[in-house]
């Protein structure tokens, strides 16, 4: 599987025509103690860059956006009573969704993690 970011600090992990979408590390620390995460429809279709899901944490809110386009597959419900989740696994249990990517050229411009690594230091 390959892992894509994007400059707003999303990850995207693609496996065959499906990928799984969440928060990096790095956002997850600025964001601080997530408290609640609003996540969108199972079958909403995103186009990249669209709002995808709401976090809101004890600093602020903030929208996460859609590193790609495509259709809402899954949700991570585990999310709803357990958002710290984010702040504890981002890489990893603390997903978002799930989507089936309509475009999956659009990761060609995306951050591998060297790249994203220097962006964030």
């Amino acid at each position: 599987m390959t892992t894509r970011y994007t400059k707003d600090h999303e990850w995207i992990r693609i496996d065959g025509d499906f990928a799984v979408v969440g928060i990096t590390a790095y956002a997850a620390e600025q964001l601080g103690d997530v408290v609640f995460v609003e996540l969108p429809e199972i079958g909403k279709t995103l186009s990249q860059g669209d709002e995808m899901a709401v976090v809101e944490s004890v600093k602020a809110a903030s929208e996460v956006y859609a590193p790609a386009s495509g259709e809402v597959v899954a949700v991570n419900d585990a999310l709803e009573g357990t958002p710290a989740m984010v702040n504890e696994a981002p890489d990893g249990e603390g997903w978002f969704v799930k989507l089936k990517l309509s475009d999956p050229a659009q990761l060609e411009a995306m951050m591998d993690d060297a790249a994203y690594k220097a962006h964030t230091s």
